[in-house]
């Protein structure tokens, strides 16, 4: 079994390119491989409520021209495209994610993590949801199968949030800088969006490796 930690933001556009090349690659892989979802926040600062389009954020905060805003957008979206997403970042809204992170760690513990993982990037990328909006939070979680009022308890109480930050200070202490980050058995790493055949190789390696060690004992 190779288990596979994967910090990302719901919030990031390459993260759900990495996932779904991370995902492609398990699917042609020769092996059991876990996948555990670890939260990350590429704007922790964000407040709660303060929701804006993506393009005046690029403006404000990273000085884009609105050329540029376009042609940054067209290129995610091409690479999402060759990988069956359709990406609609007009649309996008950035938020605050802690409550999106929350979510998918409750969801985690229902059993439906993955699919929660999912559905949360579709709202992000491709659907235009303001994910630190409770009623959209709570529709989101109705769609993998969560009752919506246990949804809309879970996140008018502060539960999950400690484990939002844990993964967060996981992620400083292996070195993440940026996300997507992939770390393979806690001895390999994979940073961002790489290409479907460097995951085949770290899962390669990994299983290989666990096998080794096995036969050795």
């Amino acid at each position: 079994m190779v288990k596979v930690e994967v910090w990302s933001d719901v919030a990031c556009p390459w993260c759900y390119i990495g996932k779904r090349r991370l995902q492609n690659a398990i699917s042609e892989f020769d092996g059991d491989v876990e996948v555990q979802w670890r939260s990350f926040q590429l704007d922790e600062t964000l407040p709660k409520g303060e929701a804006m389009p993506q393009a005046q954020m690029f403006m404000e905060k990273r000085g884009f021209t609105a050329e540029k805003v376009v042609e940054v957008n067209e290129r995610m979206s091409s690479v999402a495209a060759e990988l069956g997403l359709d990406y609609d970042l007009d649309s996008y809204m950035v938020a605050n994610t802690k409550d999106a992170h929350r979510l998918s760690h409750f969801a985690t513990s229902r059993g439906v993590g993955d699919q929660m993982h999912e559905r949360l990037f579709q709202a992000q990328m491709m659907e235009g949801k303001i994910l630190d909006d409770a009623d959209v939070l709570v529709s989101l979680g109705e769609d993998v199968g969560i009752p919506a009022e246990d949804t809309r308890a879970m996140l008018a109480s502060d539960e999950y949030g400690d484990d939002v930050d844990r993964d967060i200070a996981d992620a400083r202490d292996v070195g993440v800088q940026g996300v997507p980050f992939f770390v393979f058995d806690r001895k390999y790493a994979v940073s961002g969006a790489q290409p479907q055949e460097l995951f085949m190789q770290a899962l390669t390696t990994s299983r290989d490796e666990a096998e080794a060690e096995v036969a050795a004992r």
